[in-house]
């Protein structure tokens, strides 16, 4: 019985895997470029360029469209989707309300000092690193990425994870892709400065149980992907290098 029970499963898990490659390699050939925006997207021809069967690819392309990187065509399939510059910036806007959010909440939440253990301990880790490096970035960017995802855990609210995760799905919004533009401009230690100035005060907002305060460095802090960003459309070769900027209409 045990045997007849577990084929299935495993033919279930090894659906859901292939579907999960193809999302995670069809969304990295659409952010690198590889479709023009505006260009149709069609199943026969990936299933050769990943190597799986076009029902994975059926699934990742129509994810892929409920994620906003794809548009559905009229006749049929998808194609890759223009982002406007308010598009962009609205989303910049809605991200900054929304860690903002989680900050106000973490601080009416936080029950014992205790819990910020975790969140002093990942800035502090930041603080030892310093202003990141070409070298180092990778390491910063995984401590930034510890340091939203706590204040985030600290909300205890599974709506603004939700909310978040598929806001970071889109381009030109994602905390990865507007940190490391940060790196590549004269003012980035200025940046720097200000962005880390923007943790310690979030941490004692929520220290102090001051929600109001909390929400409104997090969303200050959220709007320093804007002038990254602003930055990166004077100087050419750095945004077609960004993850999606390429398909950014401007």
């Amino acid at each position: 019985m045990a045997e007849i029970e577990e084929a299935p499963l495993r033919n279930v898990t090894e659906s859901e895997s292939q579907i999960e490659r193809a999302v995670l390699r069809l969304r990295e050939l659409i952010l690198k470029g590889e479709f023009e925006a505006g260009e149709r997207v069609s199943e026969a021809p990936l299933t050769s360029r990943l190597g799986v069967s076009r029902t994975p690819i059926r699934l990742a392309l129509e994810r892929l469209a409920h994620e906003g990187l794809l548009e559905p065509y009229p006749t049929g399939g998808f194609v890759a989707r223009r982002f406007t510059l308010d598009e962009v910036w609205d989303g910049i806007e809605v991200r900054g309300l929304l860690e903002g959010a989680a900050a106000r909440m973490a601080a009416e939440r936080l029950d014992n000092e205790s819990e910020l253990a975790a969140l002093r301990a990942i800035q502090k880790e930041m603080d030892v690193l310093g202003e990141p490096t070409s070298e180092t970035f990778p390491d910063y960017l995984a401590m930034n990425d510890r340091f939203h995802a706590e204040v985030l855990r600290l909300a205890k609210s599974e709506a603004l994870k939700h909310g978040l995760d598929r806001l970071f799905s889109s381009p030109l919004t994602s905390r990865h892709a507007l940190v490391s533009l940060q790196t590549k401009f004269p003012e980035a230690t200025d940046i720097f400065i200000i962005g880390r100035d923007q943790h310690l005060r979030v941490i004692e907002a929520i220290a102090r149980r001051q929600g109001s305060r909390a929400e409104n460095v997090a969303r200050e802090h959220a709007l320093i992907a804007r002038r990254a960003l602003e930055l990166a459309l004077s100087h050419e070769e750095v945004l077609t290098a960004l993850p999606g900027g390429l398909l950014l209409q401007r």
